[in-house]
């Protein structure tokens, strides 16, 4: 399958892959390498989010896109908790390129308050949350509005992921379906080291 490099794409999107630094909830890279990609029905809706965003004058900041499996379990080795990580023998849309984890940012600016950090793992990550600030629940309606306008499913636990709907029709990718692989930490030996 081919993937599309959301970054090489030029969309006026902005990217900070938090599984390729320490900044995530194992508090360890999974990714070695940052790339973001997509499944081209993905990215044809991105790109469609992307410019909704831009005529409001905000800009959609990417956390993480195409997710190979094994770092899939990676993360349910840290947190088997299929509430907020997809059990990697069922499959996550991510592992299919079909989904995105992100936010808004105002064009040129900071990040938009959400009520919470993104991989918050409480009630208060769930859609429809009126027990955090009102600027944040207002700023979470805009991302569901502007990402549902494009085409996106949504999961209601989570705020920030978007997927394709019936993206269980996708087959699952490995780590390699984006060349050169994510997994391979720097110094690493082997295929798809994460040592």
């Amino acid at each position: 399958m081919n993937l599309i490099d959301v970054a090489a794409a030029g969309l006026p999107v902005s990217i900070d892959l938090r599984y390729a630094s320490a900044n995530n909830f194992t508090g360890r890279l999974i990714y070695g390498r940052a790339g973001c990609y997509l499944h081209p029905e993905a990215f044809e809706r991105l790109a469609r989010a992307a410019g909704l965003a831009v005529a409001l004058g905000l800009r959609l900041h990417l956390f993480d896109a195409y997710r190979p499996v094994e770092a899939q379990w990676a993360l349910w080795h840290h947190t088997p908790d299929p509430t907020f990580v997809a059990d990697p023998r069922r499959g996550s849309p991510h592992s299919r390129g079909a989904a995105v984890d992100l936010t808004l940012r105002q064009a040129g600016g900071g990040l938009l308050p959400m009520g919470t950090d993104f991989d918050c793992f409480t009630d208060q990550a769930h859609h429809g949350r009126t027990d955090i600030a009102a600027a944040a629940q207002a700023n979470r309606l805009t991302l569901l509005g502007l990402m549902s306008a494009a085409g996106w499913d949504f999961y209601g636990k989570e705020w920030w992921h978007y997927q394709l709907f019936a993206s269980r029709r996708l087959p699952l990718l490995a780590d390699g379906a984006a060349a050169p692989p994510l997994m391979a930490l720097p110094g690493a030996t082997g295929p798809g080291a994460t040592g």
